[in-house]
């Protein structure tokens, strides 16, 4: 590497610290791809997931714009160099791909490429992935392969690092789905404790109607009253937990879509006035936007079920390549010391560690009488 001295070992820090600051597999894969792809300053560059059944669970390109992507069709499958890098595990040199006698075409939409460099991304003996890069931006020699021994090089040490991270970022996925389904557990039990209770006093105030109605309708009236009020708190809980519960289509919808989603219903769910305002939100980390949305449905919940709020205003802004989420309410507000001291109540302790867990903070501002105004912020990605 003496020919450009420090220049690939600086790209390769660069690289790796891009992949160590990904929690999500798909986050992974892209920052994977476009690293390899600016190192090796080559034009296009692809990595495959294997499945089980011959094809690929995920493909991801960079190079490509998704008009182009989209056009090309589906997903490969593991056949020629492909298979032969997944099966063999061994690095591919090529000074022209299309040459090669494993070479099996393209879709008419392709892009053409020449000189080829791959290799499989590999966690001891299991092979989870293959990356390759085609057309190196460079003078090609007469008949040879733009890419180097340390080009090949180069790859190799951040294929060491990407089997890592990936490794990392499934065990952060399935840490996440145990997160969410002891997450659903709790909220059974909220929902049976606190609708349990709704109902066992409406069975109760609806027969004391039912024992008054003949001697005092006045009273009964009164009781059939507080019937129809109780039911409309027990139908509250059922909304509440239910929005809670319903899966957020991040993927599929984005943040700002789901948040406003999630609001509208809970505008008309319930007899506060509930907004959403947005400005400049550019696509965030899965994780980040994930904590977002959860820490937003955590202090809606406060603000809707506990403040007694007229008026919830929730607000979703840009700032620098991150975004701050604020959830103000005109309720009762609280004392935030007592808070302190009652530990998790309010599920504040909840919301300042998914707020830490994406490198991001959370502030609380409320007093008697003031109401209250939650607000975090993520630094982007």
């Amino acid at each position: 590497m003496s020919h450009r001295p420090g220049s690939g070992l600086a790209a390769v820090s660069t690289a790796l610290l891009a992949m160590s600051r990904r929690l999500e597999v798909r986050d992974v894969l892209k920052t994977i791809v476009a690293s390899a792809r600016e190192l090796l300053d080559a034009e296009y560059a692809a990595l495959g997931v294997p499945d089980d059944h011959g094809g690929f669970a995920q493909f991801v390109v960079d190079g490509v714009s998704d008009a182009q992507w989209k056009a090309i069709g589906p997903l490969p499958r593991q056949h020629g160099i492909l298979a032969s890098m997944l099966r063999d595990a061994k690095p591919e040199r090529l000074a022209d791909v299309r040459k090669d006698p494993r070479f099996e075409g393209w879709p008419s939409a392709h892009p053409d490429m020449s000189d080829f460099l791959g290799l499989p991304i590999k966690d001891g003996e299991e092979t989870m992935g293959a990356l390759f890069l085609a057309n190196k931006r460079c003078p090609k020699p007469q008949g040879g392969c733009g890419f180097t021994e340390e080009d090949e090089e180069l790859l190799g040490i951040l294929a060491q690092h990407a089997a890592i991270a990936l490794t990392n970022a499934r065990l952060y996925e399935r840490s996440r789905e145990l997160t969410i389904a002891e997450e659903r557990s709790r909220l059974a039990h909220e929902l049976h404790d606190a609708v349990s209770q709704k109902l066992f006093s409406l069975r109760l105030t609806a027969q004391a109607a039912a024992a008054l109605v003949d001697r005092d309708p006045a009273r009964a009236k009164g009781e059939l009253q507080q019937v129809a009020a109780l039911a409309a708190e027990a139908a509250d809980e059922l909304r509440a937990a239910v929005v809670e519960l319903r899966p957020a289509a991040l993927d599929e919808d984005g943040l700002v879509n789901t948040l406003r989603t999630q609001i509208q219903v809970l505008d008309r769910a319930h007899s506060a006035r509930v907004t959403f305002d947005t400005c400049g939100i550019r696509a965030l980390p899965a994780a980040q936007e994930e904590a977002l949305l959860r820490v937003a449905q955590e202090a809606l919940h406060n603000a809707l079920r506990h403040s007694g709020a007229a008026q919830v205003d929730v607000a979703l802004i840009r700032r620098g390549q991150g975004a701050v989420l604020s959830v103000t309410d005109d309720g009762k507000g609280f004392e935030p010391r007592t808070v302190r001291r009652a530990g998790r109540h309010l599920g504040l302790v909840s919301m300042r560690d998914r707020a830490s867990g994406v490198g991001g903070r959370l502030k609380v501002e409320s007093a008697p009488g003031r109401g209250t105004t939650v607000e975090m912020e993520v630094p982007g990605g």
